[in-house]
């Protein structure tokens, strides 16, 4: 079994009681709305991932509050020729605020539409799990950056 890791940064938006999605195209087509956010280049700082990747997917530029959590989740994989991957995901998360541009779709990348949505209607989104983990985590401002959806490792 291959070892993968990924280290991504993601911003969570909010404002007037919206929050700002990206909605993601998996590897299989299905489309699932997502923080803005993606993975981290070599070299590059999380800070800087996580304002590039608003950009990129939505237009707009972002400016970065604080830190509000670090989430870490295992998976397995499949991979080609019947082989599997034990992937280790670490998302950084960040409470960002909107200074300019306009509201666009990513051409060409890992989304397709980019919209703000009522909070209070997200439970009927088809979303990934980091959407509710960063809307608890910029909520609840957790002292260890964790939220209860996963228990710490052992």
């Amino acid at each position: 079994m291959n070892e993968e890791l990924r280290v991504a940064a993601y911003a969570v938006c909010v404002r007037e009681a919206a929050i700002l999605l990206a909605r993601w195209i998996a590897p299989d087509g299905g489309r699932q709305w997502t923080l803005p956010g993606g993975g981290m280049h070599h070299g590059e700082d999380p800070t800087t991932t996580a304002v590039r990747e608003v950009a990129e997917e939505t237009g707009y530029t972002a400016e970065l509050v604080s830190l509000i959590g670090i989430d870490s989740l295992n998976r397995r994989y499949p991979r080609p020729h019947g082989k599997f991957a034990d992937f280790h995901g670490l998302r950084i998360v960040y409470e960002a605020r909107i200074t300019a541009g306009e509201l666009r779709n990513e051409t060409n990348g890992s989304t397709d539409l980019a919209a703000w949505h009522p909070l209070d209607t997200i439970v009927h989104l088809d979303r990934v799990d980091l959407v509710d983990i960063g809307i608890e985590l910029w909520r609840t401002r957790p002292a260890l950056g964790r939220t209860g959806h996963r228990p710490p490792p052992a």
